[in-house]
């Protein structure tokens, strides 16, 4: 009990990071508006994990998230203003997927350099790859864009990985659910999806 009680004084903001995160995540797998908010709290906690376990390009994600909770904040407020309803899910546009791999992989390659050159990191190729596609990810969940998710899963099972080698338990169980919860996100959104293309339908039959 000591050894916990221990552990938990000493890793407090790491477990109080990942226990607003799993809030974060149920409330976005159920579309709740409220997400952000603890999407913004979480992330300004991880902003010290991350530096103190050398991940910079995680702490620099965690920064990103910081703005972009307040962006997904007003996108889906203001969609639910303007049509009475909540933001539809959608696919991403085929005509963005290109812009969206180039600025991928210009992501990538500043941070790769950056860490490589300027930082300590010790896993910088890794560290970038999964920061890169956090970012994308994230933006597309502000839109709604329903591949939010697969890239969640590819970012989230790489994370697991390294926050276990890091010795990060406490983020390291968290990416792993997180793994499990975006493959649950994804269908729990393709079927929301479903159902609004059906009530389109049957608006477009009546009219």
């Amino acid at each position: 009990m000591d050894l916990v009680i221990n552990y938990l004084a000493e890793h407090w903001v790491e477990v109080a990071g990942a226990i607003l995160s799993f809030i974060y995540l149920y409330l976005s797998i159920n579309q709740k508006i409220g997400l952000w908010i603890f999407g913004f709290l979480c992330s300004a906690l991880y902003v010290v994990v991350f530096f103190q376990s050398k991940f910079y390009a995680g702490m620099t994600l965690q920064l990103y998230y910081l703005g972009v909770s307040i962006y997904g904040w007003l996108t889906w407020k203001r969609g639910k203003q303007v049509t009475g309803n909540d933001l539809p899910v959608i696919h991403i546009p085929k005509s963005m997927i290109l812009d969206v791999l180039a600025v991928f992989l210009v992501i990538f390659i500043l941070y790769f350099f950056v860490l490589s050159n300027f930082t300590d990191s010790p896993v910088p190729r890794a560290d970038s790859f999964t920061t890169a596609l956090s970012i994308i990810a994230t933006w597309m969940l502000a839109r709604k864009m329903i591949e939010n998710w697969l890239l969640f899963i590819v970012a989230d099972g790489v994370c697991t990985g390294l926050y276990f080698y890091r010795e990060l338990y406490p983020t390291a169980i968290l990416f792993a659910v997180y793994t499990i919860m975006a493959i649950i996100g994804y269908f729990k959104w393709k079927r929301t999806m479903n159902r609004e293309w059906q009530a389109k339908l049957r608006k477009k039959e009546i009219f």
